[in-house]
Parts: structure tokens; C-alpha cells; sequence
């Protein structure tokens, strides 16, 4: 009985381990062509962005960074970049799982963009 026990413990801690790990902070981040010189910016929401690929057996596709940081920054039309941001790696593997990139940070708005004057709409 406690063979079977310790083999039980030893099989559902390697099917349900991960690994996460921070890859990087930045002051300032952005992904798309910024004037610094000429805006009227205002910090946003805190937004998160992932870009996630399948493994089953094999990865399927790497995770980019760029994606996850275009969908953080997308998530409002006004915004430009982010700051205060976080980039962290995860993944999960046993035959089948998953591996991404999580960036996190607070949207940088743009007020001089065209529509963006009386933000937020």
C-alpha cells in the first residue's frame, strides 16, 4: 500500500507541476512608433497580455513577446505603451500542456491621438 502511495504522490506531482518564471521589468515599454516629444499622456488601467502555444508532445509554435505585448497595448484603442511592466514566462508540459508569455502593465494613453481627446469614453 505504500508503494502504491508513493507512486500516486511521485505521478500526480510531475503531471501537475509548471514552471513560471519573471523574464524581465520595464519602466517603459511599447511595441509601436511613440512620439514622446509631442503627446499629452496619462497612465491607464493595470492590462495583462498573453500569447500562449499549444505542446502536445512537441511545442506547436513559440510563444512571442511582441504578441503579448500588442494585445496588452490594443486592449484601448488610445493607448501607446505600457509602463511599470512585468514579463513573465509559464509553461506546463507532460506529453500535452502549454507554454506563454504574460505581460502585464499600466496602459500609457495618448490624449493628442485623434479620438482620444476626451478619454475615457
Amino acid at each position: 500500500m505504500n508503494k502504491f502511495v508513493l507512486a500516486l504522490t511521485v505521478a500526480s506531482s510531475i503531471l501537475l507541476s509548471g514552471c513560471a518564471q519573471r523574464v524581465a521589468d520595464f519602466t517603459l515599454a511599447s511595441t509601436k512608433n511613440v512620439e514622446l516629444n509631442n503627446g499629452n499622456f496619462v497612465s491607464g488601467e493595470r492590462v495583462v497580455g498573453e500569447d500562449t502555444k499549444a505542446i502536445f508532445i512537441f511545442p506547436l509554435g513559440i510563444p512571442s513577446v511582441k504578441e503579448a505585448s500588442d494585445k496588452a497595448i490594443e486592449s484601448d484603442k488610445c493607448a501607446v505603451a505600457l509602463s511599470d511592466v512585468t514579463a513573465d514566462f509559464e509553461f506546463f508540459s507532460f506529453f500535452v500542456g502549454y507554454q506563454k508569455y504574460i505581460i502585464e502593465g499600466d496602459l500609457v494613453i495618448d490624449k493628442s491621438k485623434k479620438g482620444c481627446e476626451n478619454w475615457p469614453n
